[in-house]
């Protein structure tokens, strides 16, 4: 009698569910910084971040290498164009501009020692990823170094393939458009549509490299819809920090420069990084923290769910 109609939950339950779903929600969070924290995440980011920006030129030169080696060197400036089109332009504009300058010298020399090096050190910032998101997810290495470091060049060879193929779309996307609008004058309204193009394809490489980051970088393996939380959650803070960082620079442009003098930019870069960096290795805290919740309740004895009680007078 005092039940909930058949095929109902009970009235008050439902009203509740948002606020359980939300203490949920800030439950997992919290748990997630205190497993950022224990797991020394902030020093690990720092690591990260060094690594990225000393890996970063190695990356580019092996980047023209290739780009040489199958006659478009162009295509490689057109590539670190879009590595940088993410980053606030007070950051990604003084380190294009020396990206540039270091590109502009064509270079063959894929083969030799110079090119190997290159490839090395820019496999550092894979290594340093692995580091953090083992931690992250509880995980130990048990993989032998010299097949993790294997594997770390391959990614780096593998991505810089990736990005010569998105640099033609960009490099060939403004010659079609252009026939386009020729056979169409209709069309040209729409020229909007060439720089939407470009901020696609970063963002397109952005979640691309998160996935193969969280599913295939640290030990053992992850479902896709594992990591979604974690990727997400890096998504929407990569944004905030991203636009927060730009409006404090553009803010208090002497800041770094009155601090750090000629390191200035450098110095922007590395913070800059060192912010993603640690907002990366949080993401894969939420995906941890997410995971092991689940693997304890699934060792749990079942009990019955809130949901299904039932109470009547």
């Amino acid at each position: 009698m005092g039940g909930a109609p058949p095929g109902k939950g009970p009235a008050p339950l439902k009203s509740l569910r948002p606020v359980i779903r939300l203490r949920t929600l800030v439950a997992v969070v919290a748990i997630a910084y205190n497993r950022f924290v224990l797991h020394d995440s902030w020093a690990i980011a720092s690591h990260i971040a060094l690594s990225i920006l000393m890996s970063m030129f190695p990356f580019l030169i092996l980047l023209t290498s290739l780009a040489s080696f199958f006659g478009t060197g162009s295509l490689a400036d057109e590539a670190a164009d879009i590595i940088l089109e993410a980053w606030p332009s007070e950051v990604g504009q003084p380190i294009a501009n020396e990206v540039h300058r270091v590109l502009t010298e064509e270079r063959r020399d894929i083969l030799t020692i110079g090119a190997a090096l290159a490839l090395y050190f820019a496999s550092s910032g894979v290594e340093s990823l692995r580091v953090g998101l083992n931690r992250a997810y509880g995980l130990r290495e048990t993989r032998a170094w010299w097949f993790t470091r294997l594997e770390s060049i391959a990614y780096v060879i593998f991505g810089a393939i990736v990005m010569l193929g998105f640099a033609v779309l960009v490099v060939l996307g403004p010659f079609v458009w252009r026939g386009l609008v020729y056979w169409l004058p209709g069309l040209e309204p729409l020229g909007w549509m060439i720089a939407f193009l470009r901020i696609t394809v970063a963002t397109v490489l952005i979640v691309a490299a998160l996935f193969v980051a969280h599913k295939f970088i640290p030990a053992g393996r992850r479902r896709y819809w594992a990591v979604l939380p974690g990727i997400g959650t890096t998504l929407v803070l990569w944004i905030i920090g991203g636009l927060s960082f730009g409006w404090y620079l553009e803010t208090f442009p002497s800041s770094y420069a009155s601090m750090y003098g000629g390191l200035a930019t450098a110095m922007a870069a590395l913070v800059f990084l060192y912010t993603l960096a640690a907002i990366f290795l949080f993401g894969g805290e939420i995906n941890g923290t997410i995971i092991a919740a689940k693997r304890r309740r699934l060792h749990e004895t079942p009990r019955p769910r809130f949901e299904d009680v039932v109470v009547t007078p």
